[in-house]
C-alpha cells in the first residue's frame, strides 16, 4: 500500500515537473519573439508572469520534500527525487533569464535601433529548441535526447563568443551606443545560459536513468574524454 501511495505522489511529482517546464517553455518562446520584434509591451508582460513560475517552483520543492521525509524513497525513485528538485530550480532559473532579456529588451526599444553584424535567431531558436528538447528527454526518459542536448550547448556557447567579439569590436566603431551595444550583449549572455540550464536538466535526465553523475562536461566523449 505504501508502495502504491509512493508512485502516486511521484506521478503527481512528474506532472508538477511537466506542468512548470512547459510554463518556462513557453517564456522562452516569448522572449525569442520580443528580442525580434523589439516589443516592449510583450517584454513587460515576461517579466509580469514572473511570479507564476516562482511560486510552483517553491511548491514542487515542498512536494518533493515533503515525498522524501513521508516515503524514504530509495534507488530509482530517490534518484528521481533529488533529479527532480534540481531540474526543478533550473526551470525556475530559465524562467529568470527570460526576465533579464526581456529587462534588456525594455531598454534597447526605448532608443534608437542599431543595425549591428550579428543577429539573434540561431542563438536563440537552438536555446529555445535545448529547452524544449530537455523537457521531451525527461518525458520520455530518453538518453539520445539528451545527450544531443549536451551536444547543443557547445554550439550555443560558439555563437555567444562569437557575438562578444562582435560587439567589443562594435563598441570600438561607435563608442556613443556603449549602453545599447552592453544591452545587446547582454542578451547573449542570457541565451547561453538558458542553454546551460536547459544542459542541467539533460543531465539529471541521464542521472535518472543511468545513476550516472555527469556535471562538468564528465560525459562519454569518445576518444576526446582523456583529454578532457
Amino acid at each position: 500500500m505504501t508502495e502504491k501511495r509512493l508512485q502516486r505522489e511521484l506521478d503527481k511529482l512528474k506532472k508538477r515537473i511537466l506542468s512548470l517546464g512547459a510554463m518556462a517553455e513557453e517564456r522562452v518562446r516569448m522572449t525569442v519573439k520580443a528580442i525580434q520584434s523589439r516589443d516592449d509591451n510583450l517584454a513587460a508582460e515576461i517579466i509580469r508572469m514572473d511570479y507564476e513560475i516562482d511560486e510552483n517552483e517553491v511548491e514542487i520543492e515542498e512536494e518533493c520534500l515533503k515525498v522524501l521525509a513521508l516515503y524514504q524513497p530509495v534507488a530509482v525513485d530517490l534518484r528521481f527525487i533529488v533529479a527532480a528538485i534540481k531540474i526543478n530550480n533550473d526551470l525556475e532559473r530559465v524562467a529568470d533569464e527570460t526576465v533579464n532579456i526581456a529587462k534588456c529588451v525594455q531598454r534597447i526599444a526605448k532608443q534608437a535601433k542599431l543595425e549591428v553584424s550579428f543577429g539573434y535567431y540561431q542563438m536563440a531558436q537552438k536555446a529555445e529548441f535545448m529547452v524544449k528538447m530537455s523537457l521531451d528527454a525527461l518525458v520520455n526518459l530518453d538518453l539520445d535526447r539528451s545527450f544531443r542536448v549536451l551536444m547543443l550547448d557547445d554550439e550555443v556557447d560558439r555563437i555567444h563568443s562569437n557575438i562578444h567579439d562582435r560587439v567589443k569590436e562594435a563598441i570600438l566603431q561607435q563608442p556613443d551606443r556603449v549602453e545599447y551595444l552592453i544591452n545587446l550583449l547582454l542578451i547573449s549572455r542570457h541565451l547561453e545560459r538558458i542553454g546551460d540550464h536547459a544542459t542541467n536538466i539533460a543531465e539529471e535526465v541521464i542521472y535518472m536513468i543511468e545513476g550516472e553523475i555527469v556535471r562538468h562536461g564528465k560525459w562519454d566523449q569518445g576518444d576526446d574524454e582523456a583529454g578532457g
